[in-house]
C-alpha cells in the first residue's frame, strides 16, 4: 500500500476537472449519510482521502474520525476541518490503538484495491474490535475481477455525460494514460476480489456479511457489502 499513499499524497491527477472532484466527495458523502442510523453516532472513515464534503457526514452524526495514512493529505485534512468540533483527523497507527466497541459505523471505501490481501485482513479485523455490538462496517469500491479497465473508463465517461464534464473526462482519460497513475497501476496493479472473496474475508473476521444492492460512488460496475458483528443469541 505505501506505493499507492506516496502517490496520493503527490499532485496527482486522478480527478479530470475540479467539478469531477467536488461530484465525487459529494456522492460518497450522500451515500455515507445513507448508512449512518443515528445522529449521535460515531463514525470512522478509513484512508478518507482528501474527504471534501466531510462535513455534511459530520453533520449527521455525532463524531467523525476521518483516518488517513497519507501524511500530506493527513495535514490538509487538519487544516480544513479544525474548526469542525465534531470531526477528528487520526493516522491509521492512531486506528489501531483506538478503544474498543466505540465505533457505531465503519467505512472503508476504494481502499481494498490498494492495499495487499494481508493488509486487508488486518485492517478488517481491527475494524471488527472497534464496532459496537450493534454496529456495521460498509466495504465499498471492490473491483471484480472479471470487470476490467474498460469498465472503469465507460463509468466515467457515463459519469461525465450526465454531469456536464464530458470533454474534461476524455482529456483527462488521455493524461491518465500517460500518468504515473497507469504506470503504477501497471506495475503494481490492483487487487480484485469476487463476491465469494469477500465474504470469506469478512467472514474470517469475525462478521456476518451481505451486499449491497448499490455501490457507494457512481461506478455501479463495482460492489458494496455491509459487514456486521454477529447476532449473539
Amino acid at each position: 500500500m505505501d506505493d499507492w499513499i506516496d502517490y496520493y499524497d503527490s499532485t496527482h491527477t486522478i480527478y479530470v476537472s475540479k467539478l469531477h472532484r467536488d461530484l465525487h466527495f459529494q456522492i460518497i458523502a450522500r451515500d455515507i449519510i445513507g448508512y449512518i442510523s443515528s445522529p449521535e453516532a460515531t463514525v470512522l472513515d478509513y484512508a478518507c482521502g482528501e474527504a471534501l464534503s466531510a462535513s455534511q457526514v459530520a453533520a449527521a452524526c455525532g463524531k467523525l474520525i476521518l483516518a488517513e495514512p497519507a501524511p500530506g493529505v493527513r495535514g490538509r485534512l487538519i487544516a480544513r476541518f479544525a474548526p469542525n468540533t465534531r470531526i477528528r483527523v487520526r493516522s491509521l497507527d492512531d486506528v489501531r490503538k483506538m478503544q474498543d466497541q466505540s465505533i457505531d459505523l465503519a467505512v472503508m471505501n476504494s481502499v481494498a484495491q490498494y492495499m495487499t490481501p494481508d493488509e486487508l485482513d488486518a485492517a478488517l479485523v481491527n475494524i471488527r474490535r472497534l464496532l459496537t455490538p450493534s454496529g456495521k462496517l460498509v466495504l465499498g469500491d471492490i473491483l471484480q475481477p472479471n470487470v476490467g479497465m474498460f469498465r472503469d473508463v465507460m463509468a466515467l465517461l457515463s459519469f461525465g455525460l450526465r454531469h456536464g464534464f464530458l470533454k474534461d473526462a476524455l482529456i483527462g482519460l488521455i493524461s491518465t494514460a500517460l500518468s504515473d497513475y497507469r504506470h503504477l497501476r501497471t506495475r503494481i496493479g490492483l487487487q480484485r476480489y469476487s463476491e465469494d472473496e469477500i465474504v470469506a474475508k469478512l467472514t474470517a473476521a469475525g462478521f456476518a456479511v451481505q451486499r449491497a444492492h448499490t455501490n457507494i460512488g457512481h461506478n455501479r460496475w463495482r460492489m458494496t457489502f455491509i459487514a456486521r458483528p454477529p447476532l449473539v443469541r
